[in-house]
């Protein structure tokens, strides 16, 4: 595409202001039929411009959208395509949405508007008249000619105002050059038109005037003022009563050089007191918090009197930030006598671009009663002029929707006696470093409140009715107001449905977000969000996506790092920048959440991403909390033979650990891990799903968190089948054994030992023959068989002895003391114990040494001595806290209590059983729990 002269002529261009056509050159471009046209001057009116999908449906189709709208828009675009292609332009599919690469000059409505702009600001003279003529003559006829829909309705609306303003404007100037009769004709001929704008007949009676006609001006005026009071039942404003007046008296300064001399003379009228705030929100509940949060800024900046005061209300679409600000704004109105300013910034529009900011300006000098004779044709001076107004007027400015802080500045005003209410789905940190603005963050409303939302729209009986579809209800819309709308809008318009089948409709997380539609792009959750999505950056969009289609509750800088493939600063800039739109939670330092609802928008923005890099992605992130697992196992056990593994993927920076933190690590991630462990199954990542499994064992049998470790290896066995991989199946087997025979279910566990001893046979593998041997002697035991748990205990034992490992032979000989000790071989066992002991001791293993210990004190205990069980059993607990094993820990307590009963240490016994039994309840151990309360029942 060529362009010269200002870039404006342009080898391909575009009509809108008429009838919608293309040409190239002078040669018109078929661009198709009508409904194809409708659908070009909806990308033409966003030129260069992504639009997306159910944007371009909407203006095209508005409510009669065809039943299969989608693919007949892609139909239209794809004929657009190959025209246009040929003629030169391109339509481009991006982000969800089409964007015709064009320059915005191309387009006449465009060129229209930048004509507009450069008269406006061009010194008074023929040059200033042709760039009028030149933009005016673009205009063709009707605007959007043919189309129907209500979307160009209102677009057509807006044109014929600007075109209306650019021709009054026109005149205007030509009056001022004294060329009022080349004019008269057709000022006449527009006041028949708008027989009741005062500005029309303003000027088609100082042209009548000024050739000679007075009588005439004067009937003009007459008609006028008949016709106001007729329709609107008000009189002519101060500028025509002070014309009409002049004109009575023949004030020589009419006959001026310029209309400007005139309008100078001319008394200023008196400034009405603006009360533009929409209605408060009706159904208004809870924000009990930050309504006093604004009351307080108020209290401030009455006791200060010298700031002025700005609040900005931020949070995520659909928050409830506009409902907030008109709710404080109404019950404080006799605190603005001079009046309330209000705009739609529409920073986040789902349809419209945001407003510029001299529009908003302009829009607010008219609301403040200037008179437009007064209002410069520069914007910085419009502003300047703006604020002068408002200057020592004690006024409430709300500015509704802001897209950034750039938006905002220009429409700050100067004067302390102001206060501001800003809302925007940006963080707008800048006005807080530049003007000093507080920041409001609202965040979901808690479930009595989201109830009440309800309650107040259905009615107390019917949500009393039915609890449970309330409370389903409830979780599926996560405290996010416009949802709870949307949902209690649905539910009263059709009062005889059980509210049931609503709640099963919204259950359904792939169709959630096309339930939550009120019948409006405003009461959409879905456009709602994308408005949000469309103001992101490319690289930042991605990111987004990406998070979407991570497990588990919330993620980490470091694993969203290497899900993205992005260094650590990188990505942590993104984030930022998404929790400035509103769409991520830093709930905790250095790490991240979604609303439920928005992670299903992001999870559906994540599935269109092309499935290798949805791939890639998934493996680094399995990577990263793999690898970081292992290292901290490796830490935290380093007793125990590790795994294999292989090399992370590219991209993939697992986090480096202390041992310090490697606990807390597990702690933290623990619930992410067992979601990356279901995610990998679910991707076929078989060998990374049992080595997760392995990674885990240890650490969820350390805090007691039984029931996951089963899950955990149910989901490893899966794998292990899966790859037909022998020894990672004897692992599964056996480590999932002990999890069972902690549940209880010992037939099962040996089942599962059973398999576990003939895999690591097949595999010859000692050291696994030795677990299985060593876990069957537990199980036993468990079942009260000790003769067949010390024959197992001491088959590992011999077996151990072979492999030159003083931990696992520790353990066996432990084992072996122990299942001495319940068959009442008491010197046997307190042998075999000290012998265990001495070598935990030796090499250091701090858990190990607990174990031994508690058999000792049992051994101890079980002879008659007490105060030396007492002994053991407290060394034992030390330890276990040392090493944060809370289920050892718990078990711990449960025997010191025994002693010290034993001893008749009653009140220490119930201390200790206390201590054990919250430990029990809060690991879900039942059974444990279930005996401990029974013990303490004994202590009466």
């Amino acid at each position: 595409m060529t362009c010269h002269d200002r870039g404006w002529a342009v080898l391909l261009r575009f009509g809108v202001l008429g009838a919608v056509e293309a040409w190239r050159g002078e040669t018109p471009v078929d661009v198709g039929h009508a409904r194809q046209r409708q659908v070009l001057a909806a990308l033409l009116v966003d030129a260069d411009r992504v639009v997306p999908g159910h944007v371009l449906v909407e203006r095209v189709w508005g409510e009669r959208v065809p039943r299969r709208g989608r693919e007949t828009l892609y139909g239209y675009v794809s004929r657009l395509r190959q025209a246009l292609t040929a003629a030169g332009a391109d339509i481009a599919r991006e982000q969800g949405g089409y964007r015709l690469a064009l320059e915005a000059g191309a387009v006449d409505l465009h060129r229209f508007r930048a004509l507009v702009g450069q008269a406006r600001a061009t010194e008074a003279g023929e040059r200033a008249v042709a760039l009028w003529h030149e933009a005016l003559g673009l205009w063709r006829g009707e605007a959007f000619a043919g189309a129907d829909s209500p979307w160009f309705t209102a677009q057509r609306a807006v044109l014929e105002a600007e075109e209306l303003a650019a021709r009054l404007d026109l005149a205007e100037l030509r009056l001022g050059l004294r060329q009022h009769a080349l004019v008269l004709a057709e000022l006449s001929a527009r006041a028949e038109q708008h027989p009741l704008d005062e500005r029309v007949v303003w000027q088609l009676m100082l042209a009548l005037y000024r050739c000679g006609r007075q009588a005439e001006a004067l009937e003009c005026y007459e008609r006028a003022r008949r016709g106001l009071a007729e329709e609107m039942g008000v009189d002519p404003g101060a500028p025509l009563r002070q014309l009409h007046h002049r004109i009575l008296t023949a004030d020589p300064a009419l006959d001026a050089s310029s209309a400007e001399a005139a309008v100078v003379a001319a008394p200023r009228r008196s400034r009405p007191v603006p009360r533009q705030l929409p209605p408060s929100p009706g159904s208004f509940i809870g924000r009990d918090h930050e309504l006093a949060a604004l009351d307080n800024l108020l209290k401030e900046s009455t006791r200060a009197n010298q700031v002025l005061v700005i609040s900005a209300i931020g949070g995520a679409g659909g928050i409830g930030k506009t409902w907030l600000a008109l709710r404080w704004a109404h019950e404080h109105l006799d605190r603005f006598p001079d009046g309330q300013l209000y705009v739609n910034l529409r920073g986040f529009d789902p349809i419209a671009d945001p407003l510029p900011v001299p529009t908003v300006v302009r829009g607010f000098l008219d609301a403040l009663g200037t008179d437009p004779q007064e209002i410069p044709a520069d914007p910085e001076a419009q502003a300047g002029l703006y604020r002068s107004l408002v200057a020592d007027q004690r006024m409430l400015i709300v500015l509704d929707n802001a897209h950034d802080a750039d938006q905002v500045r220009p429409l700050l005003p100067g004067s302390a006696t102001c206060m501001v209410l800003i809302t925007s789905r940006s963080r707008l940190g800048p006005l807080a470093a530049t003007h000093g603005s507080h920041y409001l963050d609202l965040d979901t409303l808690p479930d009595d409140e989201a109830r009440q939302i309800f309650a107040r729209a259905l009615g107390p009986d019917r949500v009393t009715a039915e609890p449970d579809a309330v409370d389903a209800l409830l979780r599926r819309c996560a405290g996010l107001p416009l949802a709870l709308g949307i949902v209690a809008a649905r539910a009263t318009t059709r009062p005889g449905f059980p509210l049931r089948m609503l709640a099963e409709e919204l259950d359904d997380a792939t169709n959630r977000l096309d339930a939550l539609t009120g019948g409006d792009l405003t009461t959409d959750l879905r456009a709602v969000f994308d408005t949000s999505h469309r103001a992101l950056e490319d690289e930042t969009a991605q990111v987004f996506a990406l998070l979407g289609l991570a497990p588990g509750p919330d993620i980490s800088l470091p694993a969203a790092a290497a899900l993205t493939a992005l260094p650590l600063p990188r990505a942590r800039l993104l984030l930022r920048e998404l929790e400035e739109a509103h769409l991520l939670r830093q709930h905790t330092p250095g790490r991240y959440r979604m609303h439920d609802l928005v992670r299903l928008y992001s999870t559906e923005h994540g599935r269109t991403q092309p499935a290798d890099v949805r791939t890639a992605a998934l493996c680094r992130l399995v990577d990263f909390y793999l690898h970081t697992a292992h290292a901290a196992d490796r830490l935290l056990f380093p007793h125990r033979t590790p795994i294999e593994l292989d090399a992370p993927t590219a991209g993939c920076t697992p986090l480096p650990l202390e041992r310090a933190g490697a606990l807390a690590w597990f702690d933290t991630e623990h619930l992410a891990l067992l979601a990356t462990q279901a995610l990998a199954l679910e991707q076929g990542l078989n060998r990374q799903v049992w080595q997760l499994a392995w990674t885990l064992d240890l650490f969820q049998r350390h805090r007691g968190h039984i029931r996951d470790g089963l899950t955990t290896w149910r989901t490893g066995l899966t794998a292990a089948d899966r790859l037909g991989d022998p020894a990672a199946q004897a692992t599964a087997h056996w480590l999932l054994s002990r999890t069972r025979s902690d549940m209880g279910e010992y037939t099962v566990a040996l089942d599962h030992l059973d398999q576990a001893r003939a895999l690591f046979e097949e595999v010859r593998d000692v050291a696994g023959q030795a677990h299985a041997h060593r876990t069957t002697a537990r199980v036993r035991a468990q079942q009260g068989d000790h003769q067949q748990a010390l024959v197992h205990a001491q088959h590992a034992l011999c077996l151990y002895q072979t492999l030159d490992n003083p931990v696992w032979e520790a353990n066996a000989l432990n084992a072996v003391g122990w299942n001495h000790a319940l068959l009442g071989h008491h010197e046997q066992a307190r042998s075999h114990c000290a012998q265990a002991l001495a070598l935990f001791r030796e090499v250091g293993y701090r858990t190990g040494e607990a174990a031994a210990l508690d058999s000792l004190g049992h051994v101890a205990r079980h002879t008659g001595q007490y105060a030396e069980a007492l002994n053991h059993y407290q060394h034992a607990l030390r330890l276990c806290r040392e090493a944060h094993n809370t289920a050892q820990v718990a078990d711990a307590l449960f025997k010191v209590g025994g002693v010290q009963q034993a001893l008749g240490q009653h009140a220490d016994a119930r201390h200790s059983w206390q201590q054990a039994l919250d430990l029990y309840h809060s690991q879900n151990r039942t059974e444990e729990a279930q005996r401990t309360q029974q013990r303490l029942s004994t202590l009466g």
